[in-house]
């Protein structure tokens, strides 16, 4: 088995929320990082630290950190990599660990600079702003080469090493249309990974239907190469356009397809058993369903209609299954109250309130903090424009400080 190893990044409350006609309110984006750091994932890029609206989010996140409450899962913060960007996120921000971004294919650098910067001055812009964030403290520092699919390779090369000579922690490959196939990012990424010898981060997109493959073809690449992998991923697999890499169906690929069960080393802290709760809470909070065909998660991934797949399903499961649905957290029955509800909500009163958080078993010191707490899920319930699920009701009840900081937007 290779020695290094394979990680994810999940980047759902970065690229995900920027799903067009799609989003997620701050405490579902909170909701989100406690389930991955839940989950055993190693990082959640977590937001956007020199856009306003998300400051009091982010402080709260990472507050949650220092508390042990979002440990150990590392957070990140995306910005462009200009030294303004990197300035104004460690002013408004406690952010530790940063992606600095920059364009570097001879496309974008002409359509998105317009004459206006050349290949030499992105290096530039990059370089100058990775020195700066170093000399911050910062304590991770991936640095992003956007569009790297349709970038030149002695180009890409040279970026790289400019990268990690002035300080990178690893180099992010961005198949950024979904131009790759699993063969071409094999090939670029693994010369890209020798030549440079940096942990080489996957965020691919899902233009061509592929972005799976290219994925775990691009980690298998660094890791062939002897350095390694970190795989970007969303819940659900939303994200712009087409969407990005399905977290659950990238866990599932590494540890069950055949040219990697047993042959490379996943972290070894993820549990997928939880690959249920994050994709059901995705599906509520973004307000989209799970396709039927989903893997692992789907309504029909463990379905079996026809006489020969049922019979041999029922003979043994092995027959028509790769994986067992109780390794993702399936198979307890889902109950649906038909009958009478008292739920909680941006109207709700102090009655019915203490009714729904004692159906949680969750009792109020008394009268006063309950009416607190009361008004914090009136102001939840505003934000989210959703029923509040449990889990949300009981962070809340725990944490009504970070609730409060998450809630409070400045303009």
């Amino acid at each position: 088995m290779k020695k290094n190893k394979i990680y994810i990044v999940d980047v759902t409350n970065r690229d995900g929320v920027q799903t067009s006609r799609l989003g997620l309110a701050k405490l579902q984006k909170t909701m989100i990082n406690i389930l991955l750091n839940d989950m055993g994932v190693y990082g959640s890029e977590f937001g956007f630290p020199v856009t306003r609206h998300e400051t009091n989010y982010l402080n709260a996140n990472l507050e949650l950190a220092r508390k042990g409450v979002l440990k150990p899962i590392v957070l990140s913060g995306w910005v462009r990599a200009i030294k303004d960007d990197v300035k104004k996120a460690v002013e408004l921000t406690d952010v530790e660990n940063l992606n600095l971004s920059i364009s570097t294919s001879e496309q974008m650098t002409r359509g998105k600079f317009q004459g206006k910067k050349t290949r030499d001055d992105v290096l530039k812009m990059m370089t100058d702003a990775l020195d700066l964030a170093r000399k911050k403290k910062l304590k991770i520092i991936g640095v992003n080469a956007e569009d790297a699919s349709r970038t030149d390779m002695p180009f890409l090369i040279k970026f790289a090493k400019e990268a990690r000579d002035h300080g990178a922690d690893r180099i992010r490959y961005c198949d950024t249309l979904g131009y790759d196939d699993p063969f071409t990012i094999y090939k670029r990424v693994k010369l890209l990974a020798s030549e440079v010898k940096l942990p080489i981060e996957l965020h691919c997109h899902n233009d061509l239907g592929m972005v799976v493959a290219c994925s775990i073809a691009g980690a298998k690449a660094a890791i062939d190469a002897d350095c390694d992998a970190y795989i970007n991923t969303t819940v659900n697999g939303m994200g712009e356009r087409s969407g990005n890499a399905d977290l659950v169906s990238v866990l599932l690929a590494i540890k069950y397809s055949s040219g990697f069960k047993g042959k490379y080393n996943l972290d070894e802290r993820v549990k997928l058993d939880h690959a249920w709760k994050i994709a059901k809470y995705g599906s509520f909070a973004f307000k989209v369903p799970i396709p039927i065909n989903q893997p692992g998660v789907g309504a029909n991934a463990f379905a079996h209609e026809s006489g020969i797949h049922a019979d041999g399903a029922l003979k043994d499961r092995r027959n028509y299954e790769l994986y067992d649905f109780e390794e993702l957290g399936r198979g307890e029955a889902e109950i649906v109250d038909t009958g009478r509800q008292i739920t909680a909500g941006e109207y709700s009163g102090i009655k019915g309130f203490r009714n729904v958080y004692e159906k949680l078993e969750l009792k109020f010191k008394n009268d006063k903090e309950a009416t607190e707490i009361l008004e914090l899920v009136r102001y939840a319930n505003v934000h989210t424009q959703q029923p509040l699920t449990n889990d949300e009701l009981r962070f809340i009840a725990k944490y009504p400080d970070i609730a409060n900081q998450i809630f409070t937007m400045n303009p």
